[in-house]
Order: structure tokens, then C-alpha cells, then sequence
């Protein structure tokens, strides 16, 4: 029955696919009509786009100017008899009044200019097609080399800008020139004049599209650049923002942004405008892999003990060893009671199996809590069945607030979460690191700084209570002296209470720095893996990034890992550190009023995307093959569009033009 339904209505994407193919019927019917226009008639429909934007929100622009004026006192009332008259002052609540009519206007605003793209958007899309066309066998150079251009969006490149344009994901595999499908919404959404970003995580690739496309949205009146060009927070970068266009990485977009709201004083100064429209390529890896990976701009600590990583490394590294050895000894116990399960199985005593399978269970989640990149826990976790016992296990001791996982982490030295990146040394490990580094173990439990403080104030309590009893009951002093003497041994007493806190403060402070140069070095034993997350060069730990695997020169990690890594490798201790701002790729990204992606690896996803950014996954269908997807008797296959029609200087191709001589993405 379910096969049935499937077949007579289709899939999700099927269904979304035949909603969208009647548009690229109407792009083409457009770019048959602007084909008679000349150079100039097409360049002049950008202008008529951007005309129609403008008297759509007119009215909304002009009740937003009011409001802007009411809210500055600006400019002064003219009353009716003509006379000028100075604007009342604004009460809190007319003024929050005014405030919350802005955001609903702001809102307004956006939904009209949506409308009015939709409305043009198979329009806009013909101009960007015949501009392509008529570009044919132009040349300039782009990525370091002359390209000839030779490109016109073939329909199922048009359908992948309509579902780009309209905010969701576009899944197209590799070749199928997703860099061009790009073009189409991008000049669509540019047309707002609020800028529109293309987002990379490749240096090269941001420069090479910038010049390889740029010519296209020249031709049509818009301006395009790249802000890897230029450093950061300069004129250069600030003016690539001011463009229609803007390509550039994703990690280059979330630091400036960091700066801007860091260090900027004055709005001036600022490099970045609103977050408009955003298009990502390589989504899935950008959005859902490294969405929560923290964007950090650091900056040096005063007064910080560099010292103590160097002191603290022996002591880690034994340690360190043992855990290895005691993780060993879990993923062989847990390779045995498989095999024990198994053999229960094929014995029948179901029982016994459903035992050793738990014990199996507990031995993998230590594994994998204690050194999950011990090489024969790897090999393990890849056969049938293991993978999901390990989940199994670890939910079974999550329940209830994490409250059995102690018995989980009592066997090790220190608890590792690795998608969080966060290590908790137990007691049992507290108990080694004081052993092998000589020193008294309670230099390594913090004290509770609430009840150790409430203790002091009670002892003071205690004391001026005393003072007050012995002196009330001294016949010797006067009254004049009894006062005096309360008033000075009262002082010694706060001052002796202070005194205390202070220490308390300072111990805690002391041990703190110390368990968090523990856990950083741990981290950097355990997580962080020499010629993979960075390498050494020239005495100095250089940072690597793991999707181009560039050395990130100057970047350094903060909170002190970087010492703690220097540590390990023998090399000079820099200064520490410290954390100035933060964001995450995924609360950077939604930020912006419209978000879209392409990559040729989403569908897997799908039900992430939507989640979080309310995103859907449409499967675009392969160019040069009849699609299973288009409508009966439409081929997703080159359109001929090059044969039928004259090039820009009047030629006639004979033939569809010859493949590029640079790569199509």
C-alpha cells in the first residue's frame, strides 16, 4: 500500500520538484523574450528590479524615517498656524513604543521584498541567463589562469538558484556546476541593496569564484569582491562589504563579525552590514560538522604562570600512560565478553549472553570515556553490532541526570567527553597526579568557597559575641574605655576575617590555575594529535586546519591549551591567552534574515537541517541524464540555447561551445 501511495503521488522531493519545474518553463520563456533586447535594454532590467523594490517598501520606508525622527526629537514639530514648535520629550514606555513599531516595520519590510523576488525572480533569472549567453567566448582570468567562458544554466541549474533563492539546501553531486547555480539567486536577493554573501571554506575557492563569476554581475551593474583580499578590519575589507556581492570563507565572515563587536567604538568603524542573505557551499560541512565549533579571538593574560605547564608535565604524562594501559585492559575485557556472548548465544543460554553483553557494554564505555583513540578500540568499534551497543550503554547511564556515570568513571583516571572537548579528573586521578608530582593531594580539591566562607562569618559572629560578653563583664574599664576597646578589637576581628577570605580566595585561586593547566594538558595528550590538528615548526606549535589543512599562522588556542601543547612537545612556552569574544558558525549564520546552501552530500542530514535551521533538503537531478525527477518529456540535458542564438558580437555557433578550460564546480 505504502509502494502504491509512493507511486501515485511520489516522494517529498518529487513533490517538490514538480511544484518548481513549471518556473523553469516561464525562466525560459522569459529569456526567449530578452533575447530581441539589446546590451543595454538587458542591463537596464536591473535597474527596473531594483525600482519595483524600492516603490514596494516606499510607504514602509517613510513610516520608518517618522518613527527614527520621533525617536532623535527630530526635525522640530510645524504646527498648524505655521509655527515651529520643539517636539515633546518621549516618555519611557512612548519610546518603547516607537522601538517595537521599528522591529515590526523592520519584519514588514522583509516580507514585502519577498514578495516582490518572487515575484520577479523568473525574470531576473532570464537576464542572468542570457547575460551568460551572451558572454560566450569571452575571456578573463580567474584562480591565476585565462578562462574562456562557455556557460549557460541548463533547467535543472535553474531549478537548483529556485531552491537556493527560496532558503533551503540544494543537493548536487560534484561537476554539476554549483558555483553558477549560485549566480542566479545571488543576483536576485542583491537586488535589495543589503548585500548578499557567498560563503566557502577555502581561501582559493572564495578568490577563484569572486573573478571567475564576478564579469557576469559586472555586466549586469553589480559590483563583486572577496574579503580574503584584504586584512582584516581594513578599508579594503570594509569596502568588499559594501559591495552587492561578497565571496569569502566562513571562518573570515564569523572573525569579522567577532571584531566588529569586540573592538569597534564607533558604528563608523564597523565592517560588516546586516546579515541579508547568506548562500553556503559545502553546507553540511560548514553548518552541521563544525556548527558548533567556538570562533574564538583571543589576546594576552597579565600575570600568567607559564611555568607551571612545564612543572605539571611529568606528572600528566605518567599519568596519561597509566589511563592508556587501563583502557587497554577494558577494550581486551570487552573483547572477551563478546566472545563469551557469542558463545552463550550458540550454547542457547540467552541469559547468561544478555549478561556478558552488559559487562561488554560497560568495558566499551570506559574505552571510550577513558582514550577513545586507542587504536584497538577503533578496530572494534567497526564490527557489526558494537557501535550501537556502546550508544545503548552509554543512554542506560545517562538516565536520571548522568547519576550512574560515577560507576562508570571510578575505574579511570580522568572522564573524556570528545564531541565537547572536556576533560573532569576523578578522585582516583587526583589521587595519582598528587603521587607522582610529590605534593599533598588536597592542593588538588578546590574548597567550596560558599561554605567555607558562611564558616568564617559564623567564626567572626562568634567572636564579637565573646568580645561583647568579656567586656560587659569587666568591672576595671569605664564606660568611655569599654566602648574604645570594643571599637578596636572589633576592627582586628574584621580585619582578621578579611584576612582569612582573602587567603581562602588566593588557595582557591592557586588550585583552580592548577587543575585547569592539568586538564588542558590532558587535552592536549589526549585530543590533540601532532601533524593532525597542528604541527611544529621552526620551535613553534602551528595550528592546522583540518578542512584545508593550511597552517593557520598567528592563530593560537586559548585558555591556555596552547601552552599545555607547547608543553608536550618540548618547545618554548608562550604567553597564555585569554578568550575576548566567541561564536559558534551555527549562532553566527542564523543571524542572517534568509540562509541557503549547496552541497552534494545533504539528503543524510536532512532532518538536522530542518530541525535547527528550518532548512529543507532538495535533490536536485543530475545534469546530461533524463531525470526520473522532470516532468514527462522534459530532459535534464544541455539546453542547445548556444546553437540557436547569436553571441554578444553577432557570431552564430554552429555547436553547443566547447568544454572550459577551467574545472566546472
Amino acid at each position: 500500500m505504502l509502494d502504491f501511495i509512493k507511486n501515485l503521488f511520489g516522494n517529498r522531493n518529487e513533490r517538490a520538484l514538480k511544484k518548481i519545474w513549471p518556473l523553469v518553463d516561464e525562466i525560459n520563456e522569459y529569456v526567449a523574450e530578452f533575447e530581441a533586447l539589446s546590451d543595454e535594454a538587458l542591463r537596464a532590467k536591473t535597474d527596473e528590479f531594483k525600482q519595483e523594490i524600492r516603490e514596494a517598501v516606499a510607504p514602509i520606508d517613510a513610516r520608518r524615517d517618522e518613527v527614527r525622527a520621533l525617536l532623535k526629537g527630530e526635525p522640530p514639530n510645524v504646527g498648524g498656524d505655521g509655527q515651529v514648535t520643539e517636539p515633546e520629550e518621549l516618555t519611557f514606555g512612548e519610546r518603547q513604543d516607537l522601538l517595537d513599531e521599528l522591529d515590526a516595520l523592520e519584519e514588514e519590510w522583509l516580507d514585502t521584498v519577498e514578495i516582490v523576488l518572487d515575484d520577479i525572480m523568473t525574470q531576473a533569472f532570464a537576464v542572468v541567463k542570457e547575460a551568460c549567453r551572451r558572454m560566450l567566448g569571452e575571456e578573463w582570468v580567474a584562480g591565476g589562469s585565462k578562462v574562456t567562458w562557455d556557460m549557460v544554466p541548463y533547467d535543472v541549474q535553474l531549478l537548483g538558484g529556485i531552491v537556493l533563492h527560496r532558503g533551503n539546501i540544494a543537493e548536487m553531486k560534484t561537476g554539476e556546476g554549483k558555483t553558477l547555480v549560485a549566480v542566479m539567486p545571488m543576483y536576485l536577493n542583491a537586488l535589495v541593496g543589503r548585500g548578499v554573501h557567498l560563503v566557502t571554506v577555502n581561501p582559493y575557492l572564495a578568490e577563484r569564484d569572486a573573478e571567475w563569476m564576478g564579469p557576469i554581475f559586472e555586466y549586469l551593474g553589480l559590483t563583486v569582491d572577496c574579503i580574503e583580499r584584504y586584512e582584516p578590519h581594513s578599508e579594503g575589507r570594509r569596502n568588499a562589504y559594501l559591495a552587492d556581492i561578497t565571496y569569502g570563507t566562513n571562518n573570515e565572515f564569523g572573525f569579522d563579525y567577532l571584531r566588529d563587536n569586540s573592538f569597534v567604538v564607533d558604528p563608523d568603524q564597523l565592517v560588516q552590514r546586516e546579515h541579508h542573505f547568506a548562500i553556503i557551499d559545502e553546507v553540511d560541512s560548514v553548518l552541521i560538522d563544525e556548527a558548533r565549533t567556538p570562533l574564538i579571538i583571543s589576546g594576552p593574560v597579565p600575570q600568567s604562570n607559564d611555568q607551571r605547564f612545564a612543572e605539571l608535565k611529568p606528572a600528566v604524562e605518567k599519568v596519561v600512560y597509566q589511563q592508556k594501559k587501563i583502557v587497554a585492559s577494558f577494550v581486551k575485557e570487552a573483547e572477551q565478553k563478546l566472545a563469551a556472548r557469542d558463545e552463550a548465544l550458540e550454547a542457547g543460554d540467552k541469559r547468561t549472553a544478555s549478561q556478558y553483553e552488559d559487562e561488554a557494554g560497560l568495558a566499551l564505555l570506559r574505552a571510550s570515556r577513558g582514550f577513545p583513540k586507542n587504536k584497538q578500540f577503533q578496530k572494534l568499534m567497526q564490527e557489526p553490532g558494537v557501535g550501537q551497543l556502546l550508544r545503548k550503554t552509554e543512554f542506560f547511564y545517562l538516565q536520571d541526570s548522568a547519576r550512574r556515570m560515577p560507576e562508570v568513571d571510578a575505574e579511570l583516571h580522568y572522564a573524556l567527553d570528545e564531541k565537547q572537548h572536556a576533560i573532569e579528573l576523578t578522585d582516583q586521578g587526583r589521587q595519582a597526579i598528587s603521587e607522582t608530582a610529590g605534593m599533598d593531594i588536597d592542593l588538588f580539591v578546590l574548597p567550596d568557597i560558599g561554605e567555607e566562607t558562611a564558616r568564617l562569618e559564623q567564626e567572626r559572629d562568634e567572636r564579637l559575641q565573646q568580645l561583647e560578653k568579656e567586656l560587659a563583664s569587666r568591672d576595671d574599664l569605664t564606660e568611655e574605655k569599654r566602648q574604645n576597646k570594643l571599637m578596636n578589637d572589633r576592627r582586628v576581628i574584621h580585619n582578621e576575617h578579611e584576612e582569612a577570605k582573602r587567603q581562602l580566595y588566593n588557595t582557591y585561586s592557586e588550585r583552580a590555575e592548577r587543575l585547569h593547566a592539568i586538564e588542558q594538558l590532558l587535552k592536549a595528550y589526549t585530543l590533540y594529535e601532532k601533524d593532525v590538528e597542528y604541527i611544529v615548526q621552526d620551535g613553534r606549535v602551528q595550528i592546522v586546519d583540518k578542512h584545508t589543512g593550511r597552517v593557520l599562522g598567528g592563530r593560537r588556542y586559548s585558555d591556555g591549551l596552547h601552552q599545555a601543547i607547547e608543553a608536550k612537545e618540548g618547545v618554548k612556552v608562550q604567553a597564555a591567552t585569554q578568550t575576548y569574544a566567541t561564536i559558534t558558525l551555527q549562532n553566527y549564520f542564523r543571524m542572517h534574515h534568509k540562509l541557503s546552501g549547496m552541497t552534494g552530500t545533504a539528503e543524510t542530514e536532512a532532518e538536522e537541517f530542518h530541525k535547527i535551521y528550518d532548512m529543507e533538503v532538495i535533490v536536485v537531478p543530475r545534469t546530461r541524464k533524463t531525470s526520473s525527477s522532470a516532468p514527462a518529456g522534459r530532459s535534464t540535458t544541455p539546453p542547445s540555447t548556444a546553437s540557436a542564438s547569436t553571441t554578444r558580437k553577432g557570431s552564430r555557433c554552429s555547436s553547443a561551445p566547447p568544454p572550459s578550460k577551467y574545472p566546472r564546480r
